[in-house]
């Protein structure tokens, strides 16, 4: 069998990053993908990405990371009221702001999406990297999104799974044949326990399934070094939820 991880939406949290790194690890993981977001939200831009690059952890172009590597113009989201609008333009300048230039040029190759094929035995396994959807990077794949819609974006690739983040919620499911996933989000998850979220997936002559792992981390370091950063609390808050 094969194994590999799938990290997604780091959003500039280190120690949770720090943290998954470390269980994938204590597994004997040896592949881990990332499907991007590594900025906003926490004051550790940077220092992910170089723990990215030092790991030589092959990453996808997020949203949030076209954004600040293209200097795109903040536009704002209709899920958000007019607080979270405010706060989230001050995150993103702030990422504009501290980035590096040398880590912006590093951001703009990221690839856009990945196709790994394995092989086990006989068989032939196609996975899928994207970071929002197959069609767009800004588009939200939730759970109750339809099947049908899903295997309409594939066109004629043939695949066995296709692996999704930027929802910061996970989830597994199936479409016939297909295995549609999302890995959740390390460093920003919406769910309720907040902890630091990913998958493995499982490569075998019977096909292909996959995993999700939720590790805790110090939430209230982060929240507190949110506090006495120039980003809002708000950030903070939100993990403390």
């Amino acid at each position: 069998m094969i194994q590999i991880a799938i990290i997604s939406d780091i959003h500039a949290n280190l120690p949770a990053l720090q943290a998954v790194l470390n269980d994938i690890d204590q597994r004997n993981i040896s592949q881990t993908y990332c499907l991007g977001d590594l900025v906003d939200f926490a004051p550790w831009g940077n220092e992910v990405i170089s723990l990215l690059q030092s790991r030589q952890i092959p990453t996808l172009l997020g949203n949030h990371d076209e954004r600040v590597a293209f200097d795109q113009p903040i536009i704002p989201l209709p899920h958000h009221d007019a607080v979270e609008t405010t706060y989230r333009e001050i995150a993103i300048q702030y990422s504009k702001q501290t980035i590096t230039e040398v880590n912006k040029r590093w951001l703009a190759e990221r690839l856009y999406n990945l196709l790994l094929t394995y092989q086990t035995g006989t068989r032939f396994a196609n996975i899928l990297l994207v970071h929002g959807s197959p069609r767009s990077n800004h588009e939200y794949i939730y759970e109750a999104h339809p099947n049908n819609d899903i295997v309409a974006m594939l066109g004629h690739q043939l695949v066995d799974a296709v692996i999704m983040g930027h929802t910061h919620c996970s989830y597994i499911k199936q479409a016939g044949k297909l295995t549609i996933a999302n890995v959740g989000s390390v460093g920003r998850s919406k769910e309720a326990d907040r902890k630091a979220t990913y998958a493995i997936v499982h490569i075998s002559e019977t096909g292909v399934s996959v995993e999700i792992v939720k590790v805790a981390y110090d939430v209230a370091a982060v929240a507190n070094a949110i506090y006495n950063s120039e980003l809002p609390n708000f950030y903070g808050d939100f993990l403390l939820q």
